[in-house]
């Protein structure tokens, strides 16, 4: 790991954010390489999740006003329990210090952090006591507006900025579920001590989608498509699974299609991503562990050298963030929903006597039979009923209505869709392609250090590099830069050191071909095209150049199909 972090940082992937002043945990900064392979990474994404969904993609601010994190239930319960040192000052998260210092799983409780420092007489590194354990919410807090302002938070997740526009999204829709939303964007978490350099941070890319549906219809037409991949799974109690995603939804163990069509697309995308299928599982969360609002959820884990992390949660939202918007907001975020076939029910109906209403209420009459038409009531025999006219509440006796049973054709019934919500740790991802892809091998004798990344996600596609640094070669070698970046191709030039060191320093930042300028370029206006991974080397004429490299970009073809074999 040390080894692969020296070169992310020597080579421009990334490095600690405020490093002239010393830095701070939980920050970093991506260089040019590293911002390339995220937006790589962010654009494959939209290819699974946006435009081979039913789903659009929208964007929306990362500060919200308090009321949005009353409903959800963040400001309440969004914590974890923190403990902090009396003699040093220093705070830990109470379950991350008790698991280094002592090995033991704790409860996130503050009841079962207090027993454990009580039993094991827990301290500080200082030697000093902890105080009371505390919740500590971690949600950054802001003031929008000037003075006092109105409290707000930066977002933890960029959920809830959909959840809010439900009203829109469904009338861009068209009233018809089910649909995505996808958001690709920042959030925010203030961690109480984040560690782990990229695997825990205070501020982080996320690419989530709210997947909303019928909660009578939890299914998905195109889960044919991943119905028989074979996944690792690890429920909550601890039992292992290599089954199919169909057997796994048939035994019970994954709730639900949805959820199986989820995992298995993600899993697939994960692995086009360049994660590697043998340190990748999918892991639900135990009883005690599900967030707040999810009923169910899977992680998908993947093994590093910080032991298996969570890139990935899966999780079945239900009704909550749209209920809790409803009951907070007073809006109505139902969806009408129309049965294939109108069904007939018995119900009572309030029928209000307007020859006795008239002479009493006068003008109000004809406003208050309204009111008592659009009545639910369950008893035929209730003796008052209480309606709202022009805002004054009214009590009505049961001498100015009857209660009849009516036989009524329904169409449809107004819902609350449950959100199905595939939520992607995008930093935590690019960390795991980047070991995933690092190895150590030897070519021509000497150790080569190379990232073997997938090439439709390589930062840097294609490097030019002219044999010698000679007018001639290098005038064709820039050329030939023009051309492939006027057609879309992210490509380097380099003219600095001997050819085979060149070739070493783009195989470290996993660029997948190298085309070098040569004598017989001069002569015949052909080049050779260099292989990262085999450093086989074929020729191609310069016509053809632009339609090989994007062919070769957008596939897992052998260079050999493309040209016979150059031997320097």
């Amino acid at each position: 790991m040390s080894e692969l972090m020296e070169m992310l940082i020597r080579r421009g992937f990334l490095w600690q954010s405020f490093e002239i002043y010393g830095g701070m945990a939980g920050f970093i900064d991506y260089g040019p390489l590293g911002n390339g392979l995220r937006r790589r990474l962010e654009n494959l994404w939209r290819e699974f999740f946006v435009i081979n969904e039913r789903a659009v993609e929208i964007d929306t601010p990362t500060v919200n006003v308090e009321e949005v994190f009353i409903a959800s239930g963040h400001a309440e319960s969004f914590t974890d329990v923190a403990i902090e040192c009396q003699k040093c000052g220093k705070v830990f998260r109470a379950d991350h210090y008790i698991k280094e210092k002592l090995n033991i799983e704790a409860d996130c409780t503050i009841e079962a952090v207090k027993e454990i420092i009580e039993t094991y007489n827990l301290r500080c590194d200082c030697g000093g006591r902890f105080g009371e354990p505390f919740h500590f919410n971690l949600m950054f807090t802001t003031s929008i507006g000037p003075g006092k302002g109105k409290k707000g938070y930066l977002r933890p997740e960029t959920a809830q900025g959909i959840f809010i526009a439900f009203k829109r999204l469904l009338d861009y829709f068209r009233g018809k579920l089910p649909f995505g939303v996808a958001q690709i964007g920042r959030a925010y978490r203030n961690e109480i001590s984040p560690r782990q350099g990229v695997i825990r941070l205070r501020e982080f890319n996320q690419a989530e989608l709210e997947y909303f549906v019928n909660p009578k219809e939890k299914t998905h037409p195109q889960f044919e498509r991943y119905a028989n991949d074979v996944v690792k799974l690890v429920d909550k109690f601890d039992n292992e699974y290599k089954i199919t995603l169909k057997e796994a939804v048939e035994k019970g163990i994954i709730a639900h299609e949805l959820l199986a069509y989820f995992i298995g697309k993600t899993r697939r995308f994960l692995l086009k991503a360049g994660i590697r299928d043998d340190r990748l599982r999918f892991r639900q969360h135990k009883d005690d562990e599900r967030a707040h609002y999810a009923v169910d959820c899977w992680d998908a884990e993947a093994l590093t050298s910080y032991g298996w992390i969570e890139i990935v949660g899966i999780a079945d939202r239900t009704d909550y963030d749209l209920r809790k918007h409803i009951e907070h907001s007073g809006e109505d975020l139902t969806v009408f929903v129309q049965f294939k076939e109108p069904i007939k029910v018995k119900k009572l109906k309030i029928v209000p006597d307007l020859k006795k209403l008239g002479p009493v209420y006068r003008k109000k009459a004809k406003a208050i039979a309204k009111a008592l038409e659009e009545l639910e009531v369950k008893d035929k025999n209730i003796e008052k009923v209480t309606v709202e006219v022009d805002g004054e509440k009214i009590e009505i006796s049961s001498e100015f209505f009857n209660v009849e049973e009516v036989e009524e054709e329904i169409y449809g019934e107004k819902i609350i869709p449950h959100v199905i919500e595939p939520s992607f740790g995008l930093d935590r991802i690019t960390y795991t392609i980047l070991e995933h892809s690092f190895e150590k091998d030897t070519v021509d004798g000497e150790e080569r250090k190379v990232l073997r990344l997938k090439r439709w996600i390589a930062p840097v596609q294609v490097a030019v590099l002219p044999l010698l640094s000679k007018n001639e070669f290098i005038k064709v070698s820039l050329e030939l830069v023009d051309m492939l970046r006027n057609a879309g191709i992210y490509t380097e030039y380099d003219d600095s050191g001997s050819i085979g060191r060149r070739y070493r320093r783009f195989d470290e930042i996993g660029t997948p071909f190298c085309v070098t300028v040569d004598h017989q370029t001069l002569e015949d206006r052909t080049v050779t095209i260099r292989d990262r991974d085999t450093t086989k080397q074929v020729r191609v004429e310069i016509d053809r150049l632009v339609n090989v490299l994007k062919e070769l970009l957008s596939s897992e073809k052998d260079i050999t199909e493309f040209g016979e074999i150059f031997k320097a």
